[in-house]
């Protein structure tokens, strides 16, 4: 890997310096033209998407640390503080926040790269410019990031997914909505922008998650992310396990809507407005009724309300927020 590359832009400090490289492996040829998966925490993460596939991935494919970012220059701990254990009378095991890059190998003996942690707080540019750069050493061949935003859409139908990047053909027969649109940003959307700006591969995974399952675990996301990265990754990503726990947790979203009208009347409209969407120029949003009427935010928010507020988690009272 090359060590040394001059950073020009007088404006920003190297973003190179934010980065520690694991020297027992990154001369290793073996890391030269992988895949690379991003996944950041902390943004458009509905049905904790984001954080099932990273625990997944690092619990299942022994992962080896290439890099490791200066957290402390690039998350705000005041805002997402971190974790201590109190014990009796000290404290102990300080948690800090981690940015790592590292290399796993899928089930079928395929080497990538995970780029994973809290999203950034601050630095974003630098940040990026960081892993543009790595990626030009490592010779990244594709990019691929996700995420989940909630949607006025019902679980009873397939998971909608905005497919965005420059490779096109890694969306044909998948994209299923792809608005025009002014949405707050991400780091990995800016990181997105960055690399194909600088000349590589990128595609990213927008899935559709229902709103009123938004701020519980849906691990429905999980799979459809790990399936897409997969397929266009030509990898073998774990989803045995994630696809065990959606059964279950779809056994249990069943069940709460069987005993609530109120959900099911909610649910049904939501099926009536996905089953009409014809994806056209016209039609803006599948969040729209045929007068362009948004669906009435009280009836949603009490309907989601009653929905999570019987939906218990393990071993604990009802869920209602994140």
């Amino acid at each position: 890997m090359e060590r040394t590359q001059t950073w020009k832009d007088d404006a920003m400090l190297d973003p190179l310096s934010l980065v520690r490289l694991n020297d027992g492996v990154v001369d290793d040829a073996g890391l030269q033209g992988l895949g690379l998966v991003v996944a950041l925490d902390g943004h458009a993460d509905a049905g904790r998407a984001i954080r099932q596939v990273r625990a997944e991935l690092l619990d299942a494919l022994d992962p080896v640390l290439v890099a490791t970012f200066d957290a402390d220059q690039l998350v705000d701990y005041r805002s997402r503080r971190p974790q201590v254990s109190f014990l009796g009378d000290h404290f102990a095991d300080y948690r800090a926040p981690r940015i790592e890059l590292f290399r796993l190998t899928d089930g079928l003996g395929k080497d990538f790269l995970l780029l994973t942690g809290p999203e950034p707080d601050l630095q974003w540019e630098r940040f990026a410019s960081a892993v543009v750069l790595l990626a030009r050493s490592l010779n990244v061949r594709l990019a691929a990031s996700f995420g989940a935003v909630p949607m006025p859409v019902p679980h009873t139908r397939r998971l909608g997914v905005t497919v965005h990047g420059n490779r096109p053909e890694l969306g044909e027969g998948i994209s299923t909505w792809n608005p025009t649109a002014e949405v707050p940003a991400s780091a990995s959307q800016l990181i997105e922008m960055r690399l194909i700006e600088a000349g590589r591969d990128a595609v990213g995974y927008s899935l559709h998650v229902p709103h009123y399952l938004a701020d519980a675990e849906y691990p429905q996301a999980a799979v459809a992310a790990l399936e897409f990265l997969g397929a266009a990754l030509g990898l073998g990503l774990p989803t045995d396990r994630l696809r065990e726990t959606a059964r279950r947790i779809e056994g249990e979203i069943d069940a709460q809507v069987a005993g609530s009208e109120d959900i099911q009347r909610m649910v049904s409209r939501f099926e009536e407005r996905f089953d009409d969407h014809v994806p056209d120029t016209e039609r803006r949003s599948l969040l729209l009724d045929p007068n362009d009427d948004v669906p009435d935010g009280e009836d949603i928010a009490s309907a989601a309300e009653a929905f999570l507020s019987g939906r218990a988690p393990e071993g604990g009272a009802a869920e209602t927020g994140g």
